[in-house]
Parts: C-alpha cells; structure tokens; sequence
C-alpha cells in the first residue's frame, strides 16, 4: 500500500529542514516562522496518513513495523513543535526536521508497506497505552538530541574553533532546559502509559506482573531519568555531565524499545 500522504509529509518536512537550515546561515524572522509553519504543516498531513493506515487497520497504526515507525516519529515532531513554542527556540529545529526526513525517508524505503492482518482486538486502553509508550520514547529521543548538540557545542567552544552556523544554536543553558524539558515530557508520558498499562492488565488478569521484562525496565528508565533530572540541577553534575547522563540513558530506551518489545511481540503478543 502506497500511503500518498505519507510522501506529501515527507517533501514538507525536507521544506521545513531547508528553512530551518537556511535560518542558520541567514536569520531571518520570516523564514522561521515559514519553517515552524511548514513544520506544522507536515505534523497535520502526517496525521492524516497516520489515520488513513489506522482506517486501514481497524486500530491504531502500532501493530507493524511501518506503523509504529511512523507514529514514533509524528511524536517527535509534536513534541519538538511544543517545546519550540514554549522555550521560543528554533535553532535546533534544523537537526530534528534531518532526523525526521531522514528517519521518515528510510521508512518509506526499507519498511514493509503492506496492512497486516487485523490484530486482535484489545480495546482502548490498550491503545493509549502504547500510544503513550510511543510518545515517552519521542521526547527521551529528542532529550537525547538536545544532549548530544549540547556535548557538540561545549567541545567546539573548548577548542575555540566554532563555525560561522555554530554561533545560531542556542546557548548550551538553553540546550539544557529544552533537554530537561523533553524528560519531563516523556516521564509524564510513560508515567502515565504504565498506570493505563496496569489498569487493562488488571482487567484481563485481575492482577499485575510486576516480574514482566518490560515493567522492569520501564522502571530502570523511570529511575535514570529522574536521577539525571535530579543530578542536573547540582553544581558538581550540571553541564556535560548532566548532558552526557542523559544521551547515557536513552541506550537503556532504545534496549526497551527494541529488544524487550521484540520479544514480548514475538512469544507474549503484549507489545
């Protein structure tokens, strides 16, 4: 299945990255504003696409590889578009809208197209569940981002050697506060999936299995990003540390989202 709208995101969000790109060498109000506005733009066609494959599926687009890639990365965009709005920063919005274009270009490429069969039907907490799951490993992503541009940036002014585009990102406090935000984001997110979680297990079982490799570690990301949001805000850990803590920590999402999800999706059909 060819998913038009799918491609027509994909061009708007390559418009959105050559504008945000072409911002760092050219500031210009208007042409900010044009690639938060193209940026906007491609989160809506992106949605249709999302709900045209849902329409598709009969359910949420989590069940296949292509769907969850998709919706994963219509996270990242809103919840970047949201932290744009409220930290009022749109320098950093040229490597998001890269990674979207490039990650939404190897999906349309590598990923299988064709709607599954129907997965059986789980009801809607199920759905929120994932969703929100989704929504918490978007925002660690671009916790993670915003961590590894911060670590770029405090290595290029240590060598006092920065490029004439270095000097459009935002200050390394700035950096910091958009990366402590996006945690934030993402353990309300996962705080919230793992009480909706519970509460459908608790339905269908009548109990919980708290020794269930997912919830296990769901609870060590929980643990580490609160810990760096702790240690960041001391003087010894504030920084570097705190920024290399944090891209530290997303391995442990990214051990969550593919190896345990795998599994469960393989032998348990829980994910």
């Amino acid at each position: 299945m060819f998913n038009h709208m799918a491609y027509l995101s994909l061009l708007i969000y390559a418009a959105s990255f050559f504008c945000y790109a072409r911002m760092l060498y050219a500031p210009n109000p208007w042409l900010g504003r044009a690639a938060s506005l193209l940026l906007a733009a491609g989160i809506a066609v992106h949605y249709l696409a999302l709900l045209e494959r849902s329409q598709g599926l009969h359910t949420v687009p989590y069940d296949d590889l292509y769907g969850s890639m998709s919706l994963f990365a219509w996270l990242l965009g809103v919840t970047y578009l949201g932290l744009e709005l409220f930290h009022r920063q749109r320098s950093v919005g040229s490597t998001v809208t890269l990674l979207l274009v490039v990650w939404l270009g190897l999906l349309e490429i590598f990923a299988p197209h064709a709607i599954p069969a129907p997965p059986p039907e789980r009801g809607a907490l199920f759905a929120w569940h994932v969703t929100l799951d989704t929504w918490s490993y978007a925002a660690f992503a671009l916790s993670f981002l915003f961590s590894i541009v911060y670590l770029v940036q405090d290595r290029m002014l240590r060598s006092h050697r920065p490029g004439a585009p270095f000097w459009r990102f935002p200050a390394l406090d700035v950096l910091d506060r958009m990366s402590r935000s996006s945690v934030y984001v993402g353990l309300s997110a996962l705080a919230a999936g793992v009480l909706i979680a519970f509460a459908w297990e608790r339905r269908l079982t009548g109990g919980f299995s708290l020794a269930d490799p997912k919830v296990i570690v769901t609870l060590v990301i929980i643990v580490a990003y609160a810990a760096y949001l702790w240690l960041s805000r001391k003087a010894k850990w504030r920084g570097a540390r705190a920024a290399l803590m944090c891209a530290l920590n997303f391995l442990v999402v990214l051990f969550s989202y593919t190896f345990v999800n795998l599994y469960l999706t393989r032998f348990h059909r829980f994910l």
